[in-house]
């Protein structure tokens, strides 16, 4: 069954290979994702550093915070498998993944540019070694307006095919824009406009992976 699973993917990702667009839509995307990575150190060092505005949120208020970092980096990363399982397995949904979150994280990177807050009161630090590895430091706390966390998993959810992938990507985005509230890690405008801003990213990346490679 594993070979049988490897072979339908190798075949779907032969058919698109023989495709010039989808060619350079990939080499091209990974070329600007690289450099998005790159620069991810340099952003996230000087925001955290900039002075923001401290928001009055009503339900964090009302919410005790609690260190939940074990179940938020446990649903994140196990739908990041999920995801690597689907794009492995057809290479229209890693097209799509692959615009869509650069898309997203220009963005994301745009707004909390614009919108500088500063962290939430009583705030506990999220420990996730994978992701940190990314920022440069130990803890970046002013990456607030939109979260992170909740977008790509929805978007995760938006890419995905299979039924199962999908419900439990979705439930997990909706425990995790729970959890990151309950850790005070965001407000609860950063986990609201996750959504919208995803959607936007997903729509317009899915039509730039699927023009003129529809035949």
């Amino acid at each position: 069954m594993v070979s049988r699973y490897f072979k339908s993917a190798g075949l779907s990702w032969q058919l698109s290979w023989q495709q010039k667009t989808f060619r350079y839509k990939l080499f091209v995307g990974i070329f600007i994702l690289m450099i998005i990575l790159i620069s991810f150190p340099f952003f996230f060092q000087y925001i955290e550093k900039r002075k923001g505005l401290l928001l009055d949120d009503a339900l964090l208020n009302w919410v005790a915070a609690y260190d939940v970092y074990i179940l938020i980096f446990s649903l994140v990363w196990s739908c990041a498998l999920f995801m690597l399982i689907a794009a492995v397995k057809d290479p229209g949904i890693f097209l799509t993944f692959l615009i869509a979150y650069i898309l997203l994280s220009i963005v994301r990177m745009l707004s909390i540019f614009l919108f500088p807050l500063e962290p939430p009161a009583g705030i506990i630090n999220l420990t996730d070694p994978l992701s940190n590895y990314f920022y440069g430091v130990s803890f970046i706390t002013k990456d607030l307006f939109f979260s992170g966390h909740v977008s790509t998993l929805f978007l995760m959810y938006l890419c995905h095919h299979n039924k199962f992938m999908k419900y439990y990507t979705l439930i997990s985005c909706l425990c995790v824009s729970i959890l990151v509230l309950i850790q005070h890690i965001h407000y609860s405008i950063d986990v609201l406009f996750a959504f919208p801003f995803t959607y936007l990213c997903y729509s317009l990346a899915k039509y730039i992976a699927l023009k003129r490679n529809r035949s």
